[in-house]
This record gives structure tokens, sequence and C-alpha cells, in this order.
């Protein structure tokens, strides 16, 4: 069985077993977490799909780690007024472990 779910303003698809890094939520590490954003859940026949969520599936997770992403360089440039900028970058993630999908 799979589910796709909205975590952080963008879904994924998950499944149970399945580890996913997703924008940092305030949880702690080890913890249970709930998602209760699920916009499909099931497989094959017993496929349900949200208008926008299924009601009463949600998704348990546990929130294995937090950490920051790679470093990335923002560059901006104005051709031929001397201006450059460059920034960088780094996001903040959780990672959260799939342990049960409920539909």
């Amino acid at each position: 069985m799979f589910a796709i779910v909205e975590a952080g303003g963008k879904q994924f698809r998950v499944q149970e077993g399945l580890t996913v890094k997703v924008a940092k939520m305030d949880a702690e590490a080890g913890s249970e977490l709930s998602l209760d954003k699920v916009l499909m859940a099931g497989e094959g026949e017993d496929l349900k799909i949200g208008t926008p969520y299924v009601d009463g599936a949600k998704v348990t997770c546990q929130v294995v780690e937090h950490g920051r992403d790679k470093k990335i360089i923002v560059f901006k440039k104005k051709r031929r007024k001397d201006y450059r900028k460059k920034q960088g970058h780094r996001q903040d993630f959780t990672t959260l472990k799939v342990t049960a999908i409920q539909a």
C-alpha cells in the first residue's frame, strides 16, 4: 500500500518502511508523528482519492533526525552595471521513517 501525503508544502509518495526528507518540522528526534493531509491512499482496487484529502486516512511516521542540506550558491548579476551578489543557502530538513499507513 502507498499514500501521497502533503508535508511542508510539497507532496511525497510514501510506503511503509520508506524514509523521506521533508522541510523542517517541530518534533523531537525519535518521537512519533502523524501526517493527516493524505491526498491519495491504497493500491489497486482499494485506491482512495481525496477531495482534496482522504477522510480518516493518516500516515504514522517516526522522526529519525534533523539536519541541513548541502550548500547551494545563489548568484545574481546585472551586466554592464557592475552589480554582483553571491549568497549561499543551506535548507533545514527532517528525516521521517514511515511506520504505518491507515486508509
